[in-house]
């Protein structure tokens, strides 16, 4: 029953002693040793002591009397908060650059001179680049603002805070060096992409999206602004990426901080508990968690000289990685949060065991705990047998000062404080109280989402209107929403270039990124304009991919799923759908006029959707007002809103039909023979697509007659010839660089090229620019037309993967050449006897269908060679394959090989842990050069089957490298042996034969009795 102001007295005693006491007066930053010499100061260490004191000066608020204290504590995290944004913002410049080419040499550091907060490190000594401590920033700064605290003071700073967003929308698809500061866990300097770092960028989009930084002083101009289509691709990313921390780090505890307190990133509680069930499982020990296994930081065997480790150097630190008490309070305050006195009963004893106390009678939390050098043989040969020692901190007067930060919270968490003290913002929010919570923009997604899309029918021309009219269907046009403009995405991506511009600081604003369909769904205030926008899947694009009316369907009806699905704004969308007169020109109007009838019964493929007056639908909406455009009002340009096609008077819309009329044949041409015939044959086709005019269409007929010789009609169907000319003209379809980035950060990487040619491997996220030059370049020469199916490919498969990652499973490279031929398979097993259709004849809708089938799970009717075929050319692999590679490598000391390729044992196994990505990407690359994708698939049963043998006969060491190639040919002889012996002759059996379906079982069996023939000591030479 102490008071409740000694209790007070006794925490700020120990706050000042073990934290502020070391605080720079000039900076407000923290060091990170607290030695007198130290002149480091890092941004998280410095964000978490920020925390620890905001932490106290809230309890302080609970008393009258507080002595001054609650100002000291306050303004002294105001102050270190400040600094760190003082530190960012003398390298605004950076930020500029990191804006339009986000990479570890244009980031902001993450070091600082504490007394200066000059730069300590460059790019090429320090690996600054570090997404989640920019995050943290961002989001202890809401945090603190949100309770009372005002650290924004100007204009200035608003803008440069804005521009820390733009970085921050990114993170999805930028590799970083992670919490750890050491990129992949082999620590060669290389960079991944990191489920820290992205859980903590989508929980600081979350916080700050719509937040006033000048607290409840602001007004319009310092709210900031986020591009929710940006946030949810960061939570696809993490869903997609977790529990997995990178393609190196299976688990890591750095995901503590991501999946619980500060972040609680994590929406779906059953993903909560499988991330955090891997962590505890994997890297918990008796003195804290590991940070990720075989971590070598300050172990005994880790060279202090050298920055980065040599290949085969992981294994020196199987057993013996330092463990961590930090990671001990991060589940005390997770227990708090989540209401589950038993968690944090069981790690505050843990953590009891493991701290000590300073002279002036603080407690102080070691940093890690060590395996000192003579114990480490011991240790790894028996895990957790040897005693452990802890770190210098505290024992030689120097503290870890994130440690203590944290452990303050926790203890003040136990009496004087309340969860939602420190998470004004309610980032974590229990289950029973969700729907009671009103936020900005809920990160709770599990809640079934059950909206109404909001949708209006604009026509583009007001015959357009009457000819819909006569079908029953409503439409307005532009001049009937007035004064309500509609634009194009485009203008509004004009408009957006304008927030957070700041000539002082060098900062240009918002970068060029198109804004997406939630985007697009809400309403806007523009300098006194109310406007609406279409989204992009109604623009006009030069690709010929907007000329297929089925795939323009089908993109709307995704696009409606996708709403319905991430839709988590208190209004209703508003969903502008735009017809334009070329959508019903001949056998595009049916399709279209099934779809608009669809929006008027109220359900469009499932989602549920009301169609009514654009002005009658706007008091529903999500009306986001763009204020910061009257700061710069004298150079906005001019915006250009949608406008409705003017036509002669008393024209009617008639559609195309197979038979002209007698006035259609009357008309006059609209070309010139001479102009067009300089056109190129692309421009030529789509002109004779679009034009209505029958005399026209003759002369463009007849040009190009000319131009490609009698036979080109007859020679190429119309979809081939179109995919000839864009390929020709080099053209490059939109969002192809989004949709490589959607495939990546579900695990897989992209190749790109054709089938039996070189491809080149995308493992990280590339500009479009980059994209069209690998695939012109690797396409082209051997064949004009899979330059751009390779591009309508990674469209469709960008779009497939995030909706329905499944079809997936068992593809860790996503080659598009081979899914060509996967396709070209498919449609060959389709024909039977008869010639196949040619695939670059199909419409792109028709590709779309076709592509989705050939991801189905194979048809169990199907011959052994047609499922070989397509499987093979997927590269599929059967569930647990690459950890039964895992166990054939450790059984095989010279490693595996097959097509001229070595998958050594060492150094595999000692950088590499079972169930790490990186390993499955080396087998990938191991079997990469394999030719055909039946033997491809014979190869995959045949590593299965050796891995059963070996696994039922456990004595069996292999000592010379498994010659698959070899395995297949003897399999193979003995095959064809047994099939001479049954028919009673000799005669040669069809090679094709190879892929029956008893081949497995013959190699199961031929194996398994040379183990039973031979003996184990012979066994080596069988292989």
């Amino acid at each position: 029953d102490e008071p409740l102001w000694e209790k007070l007295d006794r925490f700020y005693s120990a706050v000042k002693c073990t934290i502020l006491n070391y605080q720079s007066p000039t900076t407000g930053l923290f060091p990170v040793k607290t030695s007198s010499t130290c002149k480091e100061a890092k941004v998280r260490d410095s964000l978490y002591c920020a925390a620890s004191i905001w932490a106290l000066a809230l309890a302080y608020r609970r008393i009258d009397d507080d002595m001054g204290r609650t100002h000291e504590l306050e303004h002294s995290a105001i102050k270190c908060m400040r600094g760190i944004m003082y530190c960012y913002m003398r390298q605004s410049d950076k930020v500029e650059k990191f804006k339009q080419d986000p990479s570890p040499s244009t980031c902001l550091h993450s070091v600082f001179n504490v007394q200066t907060g000059d730069e300590i490190y460059s790019y090429v000594e320090y690996s600054h680049l570090q997404i989640d401590a920019v995050s943290l920033f961002l989001l202890y700064l809401v945090e603190m603002i949100c309770s009372g605290l005002q650290i924004i003071y100007n204009t200035d700073e608003v803008s440069f805070i804005q521009n820390l967003v733009f970085c921050v929308e990114r993170a999805y698809r930028v590799p970083d060096f992670g919490m750890w500061e050491r990129g992949s866990k082999y620590n060669n300097g290389s960079t991944e992409l990191h489920s820290s770092s992205v859980g903590l960028a989508k929980a600081a989009l979350e916080a700050i999206n719509g937040f006033n930084l000048f607290g409840n002083q602001g007004c319009s101009w310092s709210v900031i602004f986020v591009d929710l289509d940006a946030h949810n691709r960061n939570r696809q990313t993490l869903c997609s990426l977790l529990p997995r921390e990178s393609r190196s780090h299976n688990t890591d505890s750095a995901l503590l901080p991501c999946i619980s307190y500060p972040a609680f990133a994590v929406d779906d509680d059953a993903l909560y508990s499988q991330t955090l069930d891997k962590i505890v499982r994997k890297l918990k020990g008796k003195y804290g968690f590991k940070r990720f296994l075989r971590d070598g930081y300050r172990t005994a065997n880790e060279d202090k000289n050298r920055r980065h480790y040599k290949p085969a150097e992981m294994k020196l630190f199987d057993g013996i990685e330092c463990e961590f008490p930090l990671f001990f309070i991060y589940m005390m305050i997770d227990g708090v949060f989540r209401g589950n006195p038993a968690q944090v009963k069981e790690y505050q004893e843990l953590l009891e065991a493991v701290i000590f106390q300073s002279s002036e009678g603080h407690v102080v939390i070691p940093k890690y705990y060590y395996v000192p050098a003579d114990f480490v043989e011991a240790e790894q040969k028996n895990h957790g047998s040897q005693k452990r020692f802890p770190s210098n901190s505290g024992r030689d007067g120097m503290l870890f000062l994130w440690g203590q930060a944290l452990y303050n919270i926790a203890k003040l968490l136990e009496t004087l404080i309340r969860p939602k003290d420190i998470d004004p913002i309610h980032r974590y929010v229990p289950r029973q109280d969700q729907r009671n919570v009103s936020m900005r923009y809920s990160n709770q997604g599990p809640i079934e989402n059950d909206v109404v899309i909001h949708v209006a029918l604009i026509a583009e021309s007001q015959r357009l209107q009457v000819f819909l009219n006569t079908y029953g269907i409503q439409t307005q046009t532009p001049q009937q929403v007035e004064p309500i403009q509609i634009w194009p995405q485009k203008e509004l991506v004009k408009a957006y270039r304008f927030l957070a511009i700041n000539k002082k600081l060098g900062l240009s604003g918002r970068p060029e990124r198109p804004v997406g369909c939630i985007g697009t769904c809400k309403i806007y205030r523009i300098l006194g304009k109310t406007v609406v926008c279409y989204p992009i899947v109604f623009d006009l694009s030069d690709f010929y991919l907007s000329q297929d009316v089925m795939l323009l369907i089908d993109d709307i009806k995704n696009a409606l799923q996708f709403i319905k699905q991430y839709w988590k704004m208190p209004g209703r969308p508003l969903f502008l759908a735009l017809i334009r007169e070329d959508n019903i020109k001949g056998s595009r109007f049916n399709p279209i006029l099934d779809m608009l009838a669809s929006f008027k019964k109220g359900n469009i493929g499932g989602v549920k959707v009301h169609v009514d007056r654009l002005q009658t639908l706007i008091s529903g909406a999500v009306v986001e007002q763009l204020d910061f455009l009257r700061i710069n009002e004298a150079e906005i340009p001019e915006f250009k809103s949608f406008e409705e096609l003017e036509l002669p008077k008393h024209s009617k819309v008639k559609r195309q039909t197979s038979t002209p009329n007698a006035s259609d044949l009357e008309q006059q041409p609209e070309i010139s023979i001479e102009e067009w015939f300089h056109k190129s044959t692309f421009e030529i086709l789509q002109k004779f697509n679009d034009c209505d005019c029958l005399a026209s269409q003759a002369q463009l007929a007849s040009i190009l007659l000319r131009k490609e010789g009698p036979d080109f009609f007859s020679r190429n169907g119309m979809w081939s010839v179109v995919r000839l000319a864009a390929s020709l003209l080099t053209k490059l379809v939109d969002s192809l660089a989004p949709s490589i980035t959607s495939v990546l950060v579900h695990g897989k990487q992209v190749t790109l090229g054709l089938f039996g040619h070189e491809e080149i491997v995308i493992s990280n996220p590339l500009s479009p620019g980059v994209i069209k030059d690998i695939i012109y370049s690797k396409c082209s020469p051997h064949g004009e037309r899979e330059a751009v199916l390779q591009q309508e490919l990674v469209i469709h498969i960008g779009w497939i993967i995030s909706n329905n990652p499944e079809l997936f499973s068992g593809m860790l490279k996503i080659r598009m050449g081979w899914i060509v031929q996967a396709m070209k398979h498919e449609l060959k097993i389709r024909a039977g006897d008869m010639a196949p259709q040619d695939i670059y004849q199909m419409s792109p809708s028709d590709v779309k269908q076709l592509l989705l089938d050939v991801l189905q799970p194979q048809q169990t009717g199907r011959s052994w060679l047609n499922r070989r075929q397509i499987d093979g050319s997927l590269n599929r692999t059967p569930l647990g394959f690459y950890d039964r590679v895992w166990q054939i490598l450790e059984r095989t000391r010279n490693g595996i090989t097959v097509g001229g390729k070595h998958l050594p044992q060492q150094p595999t196994l000692s950088d590499m842990t079972m169930y790490e990505m990186n390993f499955s990407l080396l087998v990938e690359d191991t079997l990469k050069n394999i030719v055909l994708p039946e033997y491809r698939q014979i190869i995959v049963e045949l590593l299965m089957v050796v891995s059963v043998v070996l696994e039922r006969n456990p004595e069996l060491e292999l000592q010379e490298a498994v010659d698959l190639d070899r395995l297949v040919k003897d399999a193979y002889a003995d095959f064809q042996k047994d099939r001479s012996r049954l028919d009673g002759s000799e005669k040669q059996v069809r090679a094709d034969l190879i892929c029956e379906s008893f081949l497995v079982q013959l190699m199961f069996g031929s194996i398994y009795t040379t183990i039973q023939k031979f003996g184990v000591n012979k066994i080596s030479k069988c292989f």
